[in-house]
């Protein structure tokens, strides 16, 4: 499962990169219009990735009962999530904006193991507080912080850090299925629905070489950064994903450094050490217990390990790892593991 965590690294490193390179955009682009491009830029490499991969379109593996769960994923992370930011934005500082962002790992943690009834041990819980609050010391405001701006700002970025802790926690139960439809459809949905309102409220096109670099900064941030977080979802979860990839405002001040010259402080130091802490929590953990594998019917890439000892009704050739969707047996065994797409089954206690 080590690998699940560089994806989420991966993710995070991406994700808190594109921060500091919009910030280069967007006094030529205005917010709405530079969210439209980034989530287009994400939707529409995704997609020509995914066509080029498998020569030609091909339909998504979603059963019916899935696509509730990704259509839901896209109207809350897409759709309702970025529109609630972009109307905080304007009526609060950028500086409480910043820390009041650091809700979202908070809701995403606390959704998965109330509402989807995620395993959390002590040391999860401990790693996620570590890098939590390593990213409030990152982001706290170090000069005059405006408080006469009102309520209603930061009521609509709280929103939007729970409309994507809903998206987190809705793509974990497609994350079984094609990480890159996955990401062309957000990407796709959010693009179309930003940029309209940003045309909607009269923003201007912006330049072709703008636009383009704004719509490379989401293949990055939004689109491959996406397709590792979908990856890393299926081997740990989504508490234990959101917690890595809450380091990403680390990854962002670390470009800063470099790209725009800011400076470093006691600060910056404090909240790498508190967030290489939770990380080292989490990569420590160890869960283990007997546990029910119930009936489960999907598709997604594996090798026939002790989860995946079934018969095939087409030719194959024998080569690991392949893709096809299969039938899972009940079984009770007992390992080391984390709540994966195979791992969702509830605990009697914390173990």
């Amino acid at each position: 499962m080590k690998k699940s965590v560089v994806y989420a690294l991966v993710a995070a490193v991406l994700f808190g990169a594109s921060t500091p390179l919009a910030k280069l955009l967007v006094n030529t682009v205005s917010p709405v219009m530079l969210g439209g491009l980034l989530y287009l830029g994400s939707g529409v490499g995704m997609l020509l990735a995914r066509l080029l991969r498998d020569r030609g379109w091909r339909a998504s593996s979603l059963q019916p009962s899935e696509w509730p769960w990704l259509l839901g994923a896209i109207a809350f992370g897409g759709v309702l999530g970025p529109v609630a930011l972009m109307f905080g934005l304007t009526r609060t500082t950028g500086s409480t904006a910043s820390l009041l962002l650091n809700l979202e790992a908070v809701l995403t943690a606390v959704l998965a193991w109330v509402a989807f009834r995620e395993n959390a041990d002590r040391r999860v819980v401990a790693g996620m507080l570590a890098i939590v609050a390593g990213g409030l010391v990152l982001s706290w405001p170090t000069g005059t912080v405006d408080t006469g701006s009102g309520w209603i700002g930061p009521a609509a970025i709280g929103l939007a850090c729970l409309c994507w802790a809903i998206d987190n926690n809705l793509t974990r139960k497609v994350s079984a299925s094609d990480a890159l439809f996955i990401a062309s459809s957000k990407g796709l949905v959010a693009g179309t629905v930003n940029f309209g309102l940003a045309m909607a409220l009269g923003s201007a096109l912006p330049p072709l070489g703008t636009a383009m670099s704004a719509m490379v900064v989401g293949l990055l941030g939004y689109g491959i950064s996406l397709v590792m977080f979908v990856l890393a979802l299926r081997g740990l979860g989504t508490a234990r994903t959101g917690g890595y990839f809450s380091t990403a405002p680390f990854a962002g001040a670390a470009l800063s450094l470099v790209l725009l010259g800011e400076d470093t402080g006691a600060g910056f130091w404090l909240a790498s050490g508190l967030m290489v802490l939770g990380v080292w929590l989490h990569l420590t953990e160890r869960h283990e217990h007997e546990h029910l594998h119930e009936e489960l019917d999907h598709a997604h890439r594996h090798v026939h390990d002790e989860h995946h000892q079934h018969s095939h009704d087409f030719p194959w050739d024998g080569q690991d790892p392949h893709e096809h969707r299969h039938r899972h047996t009940p079984l009770v065994h007992s390992h080391p593991h984390y709540p994966d797409i195979h791992h969702r089954h509830g605990h009697m206690r914390n173990a």
